[in-house]
């Protein structure tokens, strides 16, 4: 049974920076590409950031381009997503999630396992 566990989440205020990390367990870490999205009260689940098996393919939401940086350390079994210069409107929920065929994408519906979650709050 996969199982992917996010953490880091919290309460930080604007401008600061928090670490978000996403275990996974149940299978070898070989997804192609695994992805950070995240949801805010009243919306949508969106796309944040994508990272392919290798780490060498990146890609990000403009809304986060330049602040966030996604990483993936495969001998730990580890996604990451380090997140400077936050902003109030980054308050969400925020899920990673794997894609067990494929390469990086953006849409949601092409990730196969989700996390449970982790909350971030930005405080103004």
């Amino acid at each position: 049974q996969v199982q992917l566990v996010e953490s880091g989440g919290g309460l930080v205020q604007a401008g600061g920076s928090l670490r978000l990390s996403c275990a996974a367990s149940g299978r070898a870490f070989s997804y192609p590409a695994m992805g950070w999205f995240r949801q805010a009260p009243g919306k949508e689940r969106e796309f944040v950031a994508t990272i392919n098996w290798s780490g060498g393919s990146t890609y990000y939401a403009d809304s986060v381009k330049g602040r966030f940086t996604i990483s993936r350390d495969n001998a730990k079994s580890t996604v990451y997503l380090q997140m400077n210069s936050l902003k109030p409107e980054d308050t969400a929920v925020y899920y990673c999630a794997a894609r067990l065929v494929g390469t990086t994408s953006a849409d949601p519906t092409m990730y196969n396992y989700w996390g449970q979650g982790t909350p971030v709050t930005v405080s103004s």
